[in-house]
């Protein structure tokens, strides 16, 4: 077997695990809390709970479905994908996005928590804020590996990365505030309580992937060195980023240098560390966190 096939395997079973921890994130911490997750996931579960409440008046017997209901909502996400950001991504972003679905409607509630003892699992249902807690860090680590495995959950994450290549800067901030409009339905609709707690839990989550996924986000290298020429090298070769090379002298010692000045993505930079200590063992290197980068920079094709 290949080890291009291998890596593909592996892909898609992280991706099955982290569809699986959001059909189960879904199914518990979320349902308990009265939660919406936000964008299309979150606004599918509100038009559920809104139409299961209507079925429920009606007096049908009948469970209003999940996964088709996100299907439906995440179209016009779907098709930002494939014409702005890659067709591979996209597709197998559907796969996270149908199979989160498809378990979410499967999983029985009963098999999930039967290991948790019955008084921790009375107080996770009624307590909204430990919800709130759990959920978003079991969703935002469900979310940042699809993301480090070249997917998506869907919904508002495809249009955060569209914004993210356009802007040249981090925007999953930005997301917050295009949830407040499910927040504030599920408030009228339902209970401003949950609503509330939603807050905590996309918080909690956007935080989870802010630590785990940094590919948008950026740090400007200033490595004072005696090998300028092989560290540039070592730069554009591990992280396709140029540099610029300035002329330094210790004010100390009184000894003659250059400067590598370069902005990287923040997951390239423990490597570039170890390359240039490699390279120069006397190395010296500031890092500086950017916020915003206007001109070419490289990003890595997703397709």
């Amino acid at each position: 077997m290949s080890v291009k096939l291998q890596r593909e395997i592996a892909r898609y079973i992280v991706l099955a695990v982290a569809a699986l921890l959001m059909a189960v994130d879904y199914r518990t911490f979320v349902d308990w809390g009265a939660l919406y997750p936000g964008g299309a996931a979150g606004t599918a579960m509100l038009v559920q709970r809104i139409s299961q409440a209507i079925v429920d008046y009606l007096g049908i017997k009948a469970t209003v479905p999940f996964g088709p209901i996100n299907l439906v909502l995440n179209a016009i996400p779907v098709w930002i994908g494939f014409k702005y950001i890659g067709k591979r991504f996209t597709l197998q972003s559907l796969y996270v996005i149908f199979l989160s679905g498809f378990l979410t409607d499967l999983i029985p509630v009963e098999t999930i928590t039967s290991f948790i003892p019955a008084e921790e699992l009375a107080r996770l249902k009624t307590d909204p804020f430990l919800a709130s807690l759990f959920g978003g860090i079991v969703f935002g680590f469900a979310i940042s590996l699809c993301l480090r495995w070249n997917a998506t959950s869907g919904g508002t994450d495809f249009i955060a990365i569209y914004l993210s290549e356009k802007k040249g800067r981090e925007t999953w901030n930005i997301i917050l505030g295009l949830n407040a409009c499910i927040l504030l339905a599920g408030g009228f609709w339902f209970s401003w309580t949950g609503a509330l707690y939603s807050i905590v839990f996309q918080f909690v989550y956007m935080q989870v992937i802010h630590l785990m996924y940094r590919t948008y986000q950026y740090q400007t290298l200033m490595i004072v060195t005696t090998e300028p020429e092989k560290v540039c090298e070592a730069i554009y070769r591990l992280s396709h980023h140029g540099a610029t090379v300035l002329d330094a002298k210790g004010s100390f010692s009184g000894e003659t240098k250059s400067m590598v000045v370069s902005v990287v993505a923040a997951d390239d930079t423990p490597h570039i560390y170890a390359l240039c200590k490699s390279i120069d063992p006397g190395a010296f290197i500031n890092t500086i966190s950017t916020s915003r980068v206007i001109g070419r920079f490289y990003l890595r094709p997703r397709d």
